[in-house]
């Protein structure tokens, strides 16, 4: 990798402080990445108002798009629903405005903590227009399970240019979106699971299915997609029995398949909670609040239960994509099968994977081993500490991506019957294509975000105008159009636009390659020039670095994520969670 120009990242840390968890981090409703708020589009016109099965909603009508924000899907989940499967929402008699932000789930961010345990609801773009029978994209957004909110996208930009609509959904987060501790199975066995933001989603999509015909949708021409956490909750859902029949294709973008074993997870909630029962006086020392807690005692229960939400959602914080740290998706039996991805049984549905080609590089380069050479710039002009970054850039890079989109393709393949297609955006690979701040990062995790929605703010310090020239925006036209025909026809080709084939492991050719310079973009069919092992190999044998160096990175800074068992296995970093 070439040495980069020093960048000034003063705005950029302001950006990525809430980014490194597992993808951009609680922002408050109605403001951008940076905190900035976000100037109204909304036009002074007359308000739309369609019907629900609980009542009317009233939205807003602007040049392009119709967008009803905040319609509740389920019930409140507070107080005696916190561990409880959503119920559907109280009716209303009066018009509903819905021409604000909803609630956002609780959780703790850069902010503190915000939102609300009663926050289940979606938001809805709609093109200005009388057509019919639109396809639906339900965007489930990212934030590691535990931060984030239905606005980490708008669906305006989308819905101007393409007859389709756009459901954005807020669902619980943290320990209150999951929890398996042995106490709390008192309810079905769907709730005894501890999987209550896949519940959550589950409700949302049934909303849907019933009431998205008032806004114009087709209820039968369903995808879902999420990004990140997000999407990973999206390959959950094809291995969960009950999600079957609630979606017709499903888009993973930078997701891949994590679920984690229940008896594990509930350890490591122990351990979390129990400075707070020792905090409360409940027990004495930490020792005898994790084996209290870990117990069927309806008294665990009770305490769970009177527990102050702020406290639940601050725990296992910075878990930065290590299931070590915040353990969620469990293998219950019943949300999600005990043999998890390694089932016969798949909700099979046409599947679009999407990947950026430098996944790692926010989590690499904002770990705290590189904390103070950020700060300092040295990070770029220290040959000794970029040299290190670059490892873990490139290294984690490949790997992250391999597992978002080839690792789930290879393990899907015998069993899944429906067509995979899969992406990966080189775009910001080229430095000469995007500007100083972007090439620091690379095609990054999010590296899509701008391209399906062109008024994104998410990560404007880290990109600065990359994303303006003629380039970007023909790959942003290119891009939202391979999708619109997926989600119209669960097949991502059109006539204009370059052809796409089906994932296939032995195929020749099987990914979907997206780049642009700063005057054409491209979409080329190529392969991934390399697997796991090679991956693994090559680190082995790379000498830009020492030896120690090395094994502290490994350590240190790429251990215990998403896609690194492999590679914590063959280094002796395994932890206790993950043997």
């Amino acid at each position: 990798m070439k040495k980069l120009k020093k960048m000034k990242w003063a705005v950029a840390l302001a950006v990525t402080v809430v980014i490194i968890s597992g993808c951009n981090q609680q922002q408050k409703a109605g403001t951008d990445s940076s905190g900035s708020t976000v100037a109204s589009t909304q036009k002074d016109t007359a308000a739309v108002v369609r019907e629900t099965a609980f009542g009317k909603v009233k939205g807003t009508e602007e040049e392009k798009a119709l967008i009803w924000m905040g319609v509740p899907y389920g019930g409140d989940t507070s107080g005696e629903n916190r561990w409880k499967a959503p119920t559907d929402p109280e009716p209303w008699t009066d018009e509903l405005d819905t021409t604000e932000a909803g609630s956002v789930a609780l959780q703790a961010g850069a902010d503190g903590v915000v939102g609300s345990e009663d926050a289940l609801n979606l938001d809805i773009y709609r093109p200005n227009n009388d057509k019919e029978d639109l396809p639906v994209l339900v965007y489930v957004h990212g934030g590691n399970n535990q931060t984030g909110h239905a606005q980490e996208i708008s669906g305006r930009s989308f819905v101007a240019a393409h007859d389709a609509l756009v459901v954005s959904v807020n669902y619980r987060l943290g320990a209150l979106g999951f929890n398996p501790l042995p106490a709390l199975k008192t309810g079905s066995e769907e709730e005894n699971s501890g999987n209550y933001t896949m519940l959550d989603l589950a409700k949302s999509l049934d909303w849907i299915r019933e009431n998205i015909s008032s806004f114009g949708g087709d209820s039968k021409n369903v995808t879902v997609a999420g990004f990140s956490a997000g999407g990973r909750d999206v390959m959950a859902m094809l291995v969960s029995p009950i999600f079957e029949g609630k979606f017709d294709q499903a888009v993973s973008f930078s997701g891949g398949m994590t679920i984690t074993d229940e008896e594990k997870s509930q350890t490591v909630f122990a351990e979390a909670i129990a400075p707070l029962v020792v905090e409360d006086g409940v027990k004495e020392t930490e020792a005898d609040a994790k084996k209290w807690l870990l117990t069927t005692d309806e008294e665990v229960k009770d305490y769970l239960y009177a527990l102050e939400g702020d406290r639940l959602v601050s725990l296992m914080g910075n878990a930065g994509i290590r299931m070590g740290v915040f353990p969620h998706l469990y293998n219950d039996g019943t949300v999600l099968p005990k043999e998890g991805f390694d089932t016969t049984s798949y909700n099979s549905v046409p599947l679009l994977m999407l990947t950026g080609e430098q996944e790692f590089s926010l989590f690499g380069r904002f770990d705290p081993y590189f904390g103070e050479y950020v700060t300092d710039g040295s990070i770029d002009t220290d040959k000794e500490i970029s040299s290190q970054y670059d490892f873990v850039n490139k290294y984690g890079g490949q790997l992250y991506s391999l597992f978002n989109l080839e690792d789930s393709a290879q393990k899907m393949n015998t069993n899944y019957k429906a067509p995979i297609y899969g992406m990966e955006i080189l775009f910001g690979e080229n430095p000469d294509a995007v500007s100083e701040e972007m090439a620091k990062l690379g095609s990054f995790h999010g590296v899509f975000v701008p391209l399906l929605d062109t008024d994104s703010q998410n990560y404007a310090g880290l990109v600065t105008d990359s994303y303006e020239s003629d380039g970007a925006k023909e790959l942003s036209v290119m891009f939202q159009n391979y999708l619109f025909a997926f989600i119209s026809n669960g097949d991502p080709n059109e006539s204009e636009l370059p052809k796409w084939t089906e994932w296939k492991p032995d195929a020749e050719e099987n990914l979907l390659f997206l780049d642009a310079d700063k005057e054409t973009a491209t979409a080329e069919m190529g392969k991934k020039t390399f697997d796991y092992e090679q991956v693994l190999d090559a680190m082995k044998k790379d000498t830009s670095i020492t030896e120690e160096q090395k094994k502290t990175l490994l350590s240190k800074v790429m251990n215990g994520r998403w896609f690194s068992y492999e590679l914590d296995k063959a280094n002796g970093n395994l932890s206790a969670f993950d043997k």
